[in-house]
């Protein structure tokens, strides 16, 4: 049997015990995740006990579904609607409990993403995200990795195939949004999008927890998820299992500075992220090309120059504006932002800004209700731009991308713990950079959790 069909193998049998990015959260006693909608189901939705004898085994699985209904009311390429969903399953093994290994864990989620056309790239044309699960249709096979915790748990060290999008350039209130993912300027300045949704690749990770507010975290990544090649890099890696290993390499590194987290804490609770990345391989030039003429000029050679390497650096924040009394971490009013600049001459785009708002328990009765209202803003590198400007000169006329710019309103109606209801309404402003295709997205997600 290949090496593919047997990863593949092993990611199945994993999906029958579902779950997602388990290694971020505590199951209660009973096997449940948090706000799963078993909870609302005879003897916890638990047949013949099977959930409860593997949480007793330190085995815990998860599920969630989302579904969303977009449609394009105004501008972009076309007007239309998708349908698109995205299942995703984990797995976690406590091998401390399972076999009495203190500190080793295993962690595996897996997708199946359906959609009826891709809202982003096929009706508005832009390059910010509208809905963070789309993707092309395919059962993926994303991280699959041991860990081992040392010093008391306050070093964390991790191998196998991974994905950066939840370690690195995270915001934790921003996950509500429909549009939150993967920063705009890392997707489009690394290979293949880099090892975020749907996308993971091998690599390792290391954490220390200085003190109990203070991490300190660094990963290296394969640096081509994909690997390169013609099409769309979702179908050259079409089910997860491509494991390259010798594509130059990515770093990440950040420093995490936290305060009031507790849920006995008063205080406003605050999230403060610095960090940047640096891939090792090289990359074409915007603007020039190998013999250092515009490479927009027809009589040129057509070859972009090679530049040696990219990076970027980063800042994010979550700060709490109101705590009402007895609220937790992310209760009340809490406002979010990231911001990152890469170079000009390798980078589609050279700056990134992102923010906004989230009101949460503001209905009476309805304490598990959110409301919030977020925007992305994404610049045209210089280089860019410039060779927009050259290749009007040459062709006697043309446009000239400027921005991206795209602002989500939402609201989270929790039905039951695990299902809820999100209407959204977004604008797109310069989708791909381009003045006079300015689009309106319409949408309902709904949310299941098991």
């Amino acid at each position: 049997m290949s090496l593919h069909r047997l990863a593949l193998g092993l990611s199945l049998l994993a999906a029958t015990i579902p779950g997602a990015r388990a290694d971020q959260q505590e199951y209660e006693a009973n096997g449940l995740p948090p706000g799963s909608l078993a909870s609302s189901l005879p003897g916890n939705g638990d047949l013949g006990g099977h959930r409860q004898w593997l949480a007793d085994r330190g085995i815990n699985y998860n599920l969630w579904y989302r579904n969303d209904t977009l449609a394009n009311l105004s501008g972009g390429t076309r007007r239309g609607t998708v349908n698109q969903g995205l299942l995703e399953t984990s797995v976690s093994v406590d091998f401390g409990r399972l076999a009495g290994l203190d500190g080793l864990s295993f962690f595996s989620n897996q997708f199946l993403i359906h959609n009826t056309g891709r809202m982003r790239r096929d009706y508005v044309g832009g390059i910010n995200t509208i809905a963070a699960i789309e993707g092309v249709p395919t059962v993926r096979l994303s991280e699959f990795w041991l860990e081992q915790k040392l010093m008391d748990g306050r070093v964390r060290l991790r191998a196998g195939q991974l994905a950066a999008d939840v370690d690195f350039f995270f915001s934790e209130t921003s996950a509500m949004f429909l549009q939150s993912d993967f920063a705009t300027i890392s997707a489009l300045a690394l290979p293949s999008g880099g090892p975020a949704f749907p996308l993971a690749t091998p690599g390792a990770f290391l954490a220390f927890d200085a003190t109990p507010d203070i991490t300190l975290q660094m990963a290296i990544y394969n640096g081509d998820p994909a690997g390169p090649g013609a099409g769309d890099e979702q179908v050259r890696n079409h089910h997860g299992t491509n494991f390259r290993m010798r594509d130059p390499a990515l770093i990440f590194a950040e420093a995490q500075f936290r305060a009031n987290q507790a849920a006995e804490d008063a205080g406003l609770a605050r999230t403060l992220k610095l960090g940047g990345w640096a891939h090792l391989g090289g990359f074409d030039d915007r603007r020039l090309a190998d013999d250092r003429g515009p490479l927009a000029d027809p009589n040129g050679s057509g070859t972009p120059l090679r530049r040696r390497g990219n990076q970027g650096v980063y800042g994010v924040f979550d700060q709490q504006i109101y705590r009402p009394e007895g609220g937790d971490a992310s209760s009340g009013i809490t406002a979010f932002g990231r911001a990152s600049v890469s170079p000009g001459d390798s980078s589609l785009v050279g700056l990134y800004l992102d923010g906004g708002l989230v009101f949460a328990g503001f209905v009476p009765g309805r304490p598990e209700d959110r409301f919030g209202v977020s925007l992305m803003y994404a610049r045209f590198s210089d280089a860019v731009r410039g060779f927009d400007r050259d290749a009007a000169g040459f062709a006697g006329g043309g446009a000239v991308r400027d921005y991206e710019m795209n602002l989500e309103v939402s609201y989270v109606a929790e039905i039951l713990p695990g299902l809820s209801v999100q209407p959204m309404l977004a604008r797109v402003w310069h989708p791909n950079g381009m003045p006079g295709r300015d689009a309106v997205v319409a949408g309902l997600r709904t949310h299941f959790r098991f």
